[in-house]
């Protein structure tokens, strides 16, 4: 298993530290074209505190990692970012890249966690021994030899104590078992749902191409309420209009062609509708990597279930 230790800011550590009710939270690179790949989803993510104080104070679950402009962050995860507001956020921001920042256009890194944990001071653990302080965002240890195991052998001991909780869902062992079990219960959360769907969709809206994200939404195909998961297979970035139709079952997907589908029950209902017939046929616009394309399984439970024929 391997684990990121990320130089953390205090700012934020201590923001969220404060808030123990939130259960995602976006580390945010105030630059996103690096992009992150040094960890695979559910695999720990460690909380550095940078100078002066030079300890690892938490650790977090890797979810994913996108990019989004800075307002889309903001509306994703609010508090979630470690701020109180747009504006500080824009602040903070600004601050790192030493430059004014348009949250419109403007992008940020962010990498997606799952159930923090903050460490006590009293349980913060020293640096790596072998850490350099000219590193800027973060280094990969392997758990199963040397240093990185030492260091998580100190961070599973900090858990058990920290959260009885989350230790339950840890194995004693530190090997691929326990690996296993980490990956099963960190499961994806509804915010990094949203910004992964609002990511692999490139911002457009997969029926009519919309752009303007404010009136974007990230839609389950299945609900999460009838067994639906939290997975961008599961998902469609919509125009909140074609979310709303979609999600009373007037507007469906066809599965085998992935066409869209207009209820006649829509201008039976309604005695209108004009604008949406003139969408039927239309093929979804589908995220670049086949991987992340919605799954037939959805599509035809949706059709079945919800779409009015």
């Amino acid at each position: 298993m391997r684990v990121f230790v990320a130089v953390t800011d205090w700012d934020w550590f201590r923001f969220l530290r404060e808030r123990p009710e939130l259960d995602e939270v976006n580390f945010w690179f105030p630059s996103a074209e690096m992009g992150f790949k040094a960890l695979g989803p559910g695999e720990p993510f460690v909380f550095k505190l940078h100078a002066p104080r030079f300890r690892i104070a938490g650790v977090a679950w890797y979810q994913g990692y996108c990019r989004l402009p800075l307002i889309g962050a903001w509306t994703t995860f609010g508090e979630a970012n470690g701020t109180g507001s747009l504006p500080e956020l824009m602040e903070r921001m600004a601050k790192y890249r030493r430059s004014r920042v348009v949250p419109e256009r403007d992008e940020v890194g962010c990498v997606l966690l799952r159930d923090p944990v903050f460490f006590p001071n009293d349980d913060w653990i020293g640096e790596p021994t072998d850490w350099s302080r000219n590193i800027v965002r973060g280094k990969v240890y392997d758990t199963d030899v040397g240093i990185g195991r030492r260091l998580w052998e100190a961070i599973h001991d900090r858990l058990g104590r920290t959260s009885a909780e989350l230790a339950a869902g840890l194995h004693p062992d530190l090997g691929s078992v326990q690996f296993r079990e980490a990956r099963a219960f960190r499961r994806l959360g509804q915010h990094a749902f949203r910004a992964l769907v609002t990511d692999v969709y490139a911002r457009r809206c997969a029926v009519t191409g919309e752009r303007v994200l404010p009136v974007l939404e990230a839609c389950h195909i299945r609900p999460a309420t009838q067994g639906g998961p939290h997975d961008v297979r599961n998902g469609l970035l919509l125009r909140s209009d074609v979310h709303t139709l979609f999600d009373r079952g007037y507007i469906g997907i066809d599965p085998p062609t992935h066409r869209l589908l207009v209820s006649p029950q829509l201008r039976n209902d309604w005695e209108n509708g004009r604008d949406y017939y003139s969408l039927a046929g239309l093929e979804l616009r589908p995220p670049r990597l086949r991987e992340e394309r919605p799954a037939r399984e959805h599509l035809e439970w949706h059709r079945q279930a919800l779409f009015r024929e």
